[in-house]
């Protein structure tokens, strides 16, 4: 059995509905509470940045965020989980970054489900700092499910 090769090079499109069958696919892997097809597009209609990160024809993840006045929130990032522990959160994180600085941010804000610490890991790494916490902020199996607020100074 051969082992699959990591891709090495990638690509960002603009998410559009040619792309959204390939988003709901990764999604509803990667969630428990997937956002459901009518969060994307209202998502690109509102016109919030949404970029899909492509290696070849592939999803490999993306992201949505909305502006602010002087921030950006971070509303969704994901890696698909084939893709994951890559490197590729990085990538889309800084693509994130250089984006915001070209909209004038000084700030990016987002919300970490509590009970996801590789995620938190990462926004850590990448400089985000523990702001607080929006109480009951997600759904979850059980009921609901505390939210840490992150934010990271461009």
């Amino acid at each position: 059995m051969s082992a699959v090769m990591p891709v090495r090079e990638a690509r960002f499109e603009t998410l559009t509905e040619a792309w959204l069958d390939q988003v709901m696919a990764v999604e509803q892997v990667a969630y428990t509470h997937p956002w459901t097809r009518g969060n994307f597009l209202d998502s690109v209609k509102a016109g919030y940045q949404a970029q899909v990160l492509v290696g070849e024809d592939t999803v490999m993840g993306y992201f949505v965020a909305m502006k602010g006045v002087d921030e950006v929130h971070l509303l969704n990032i994901t890696v698909a989980p084939t893709f994951q522990r890559q490197g590729w959160s990085r990538v889309m994180l800084d693509a994130l970054d250089t984006w915001s600085r070209g909209q004038g941010a000084q700030w990016v804000w987002l919300e970490v489900r509590v009970s996801n610490p590789r995620a938190r890991t990462v926004y850590e790494q990448h400089g985000y700092q523990r702001m607080g916490v929006r109480k009951a902020y997600y759904p979850a199996l059980d009921g609901r499910e505390d939210a840490l607020v992150m934010s990271f100074k461009l």
